[in-house]
């Protein structure tokens, strides 16, 4: 019998229509690691039957060695977490490979002065609900894990596990980050709209990373209920701008863990950051998201499953706010 690495699994989740599946919305799942509103997704696409298997098995409390050896090389983090008011936010932090420790499987250890860490909006503090993106475009490859903060300071900060698991390659542009040399991030500038600067840089972007939340998040201990954070890519252009202001953004095939769309489906609220890979600036916007099944809004994007319309709340920026600089991409051969 052929023996599956969490890689294969994941794979098969991306590709497989997940026919023919045996579960209903009544059947239990022991040890679950989705909760309702990723359930009732992964039931409408027919996805819950596999992953009532899967899920549990490439969900662990715990990150696997590979996992551990990933963050710790990586010069860069994607980080999500809720401000003062429970609204997410994403924005991403950097340092020399190996700014990231993971000292055992159920800790990371994020060594990040405050003076590095972008625009961070969300609370940082012991007991505050975060999750991390780990990414490597150039190689295509993503990890995620979902925890809670264990102690912070001026120096950085330290996650404690609830779930780890790896993300197919799909969708992820392949472009290499390299040290841009001495640094000098920019003031942080807010703002209630978006400006054109920005509104170009989002409307040209193939990449972008959107954090959520449960509605319970950081007000009870399943792992389940916490903040998450993911990438989302296209070819540039698949973000667009509606004649109402809105944002819309199809969202196509994937692993169906539904693990952005659960939260929205629960909580609207979200954080999304664009990353303007030529200065190493960030765009933070803050967003109430409707997830829309059917139409001809949901028509005119080419393979796109579901269509996020999104209401942007307010604006953050942080001029070179990363010293990192990143080459032409090599578009994902997965883009519809």
């Amino acid at each position: 019998m052929k023996q599956f690495s969490d890689l294969d699994v994941i794979d098969v989740l991306c590709d497989s229509k997940h026919n023919g599946c045996m579960n209903t919305p009544g059947d239990s799942v022991i040890h679950s690691p989705f909760h309702a509103g990723e359930q009732a997704l992964q039931h409408d696409t027919g996805a819950f039957g596999t992953l009532s298997v899967a899920g549990p098995r490439v969900i662990r409390d715990h990150m696997p060695d590979q996992h551990r050896t990933f963050f710790e090389q990586l010069p860069w983090l994607v980080v999500g977490a809720l401000d003062s008011t429970g609204q997410p936010w994403a924005w991403a932090l950097a340092g020399p490979p190996g700014f990231m420790q993971s000292p055992d499987p159920h800790r990371l250890v994020v060594n990040a002065p405050v003076a590095t860490r972008g625009t961070q909006a969300g609370v940082l503090e012991p007991g505050a609900p975060v999750g991390l993106l780990g990414i490597e475009p150039h190689t295509r490859r993503r990890n995620r894990m979902n925890g809670v903060v264990q102690a912070a300071d001026d120096a950085g900060f330290s996650v404690r596990v609830g779930q780890s698991f790896g993300n197919c390659p799909r969708y992820i542009q392949a472009r290499e980050p390299q040290w841009a040399g001495p640094w000098a991030p920019g003031p942080l500038q807010e703002a209630a709209d978006v400006d054109d600067a920005a509104r170009t840089l989002i409307g040209q972007a193939d990449t972008f990373f959107i954090a959520t939340a449960h509605p319970d998040a950081g007000r009870q201990s399943a792992v389940a209920h916490g903040v998450d954070v993911s990438h989302r890519g296209g070819r540039p252009g698949f973000v667009r701008w509606a004649s109402d202001g809105t944002l819309q953004v199809p969202d196509y095939s994937g692993n169906h863990f539904f693990n952005t769309l659960g939260n929205l489906l629960l909580q609207p609220r979200c954080g999304l950051l664009f990353v303007d890979f030529d200065s190493g600036t960030l765009v933070q916007l803050a967003a109430r998201a409707e997830l829309v099944m059917d139409g001809p809004a949901l028509r005119d994007h080419a393979g796109a499953q579901r269509l996020l319309v999104l209401h942007v709340l307010a604006m953050r920026r942080s001029v070179a706010a990363l010293p990192l600089r990143w080459g032409l991409a090599t578009p994902s051969p997965a883009l519809p």
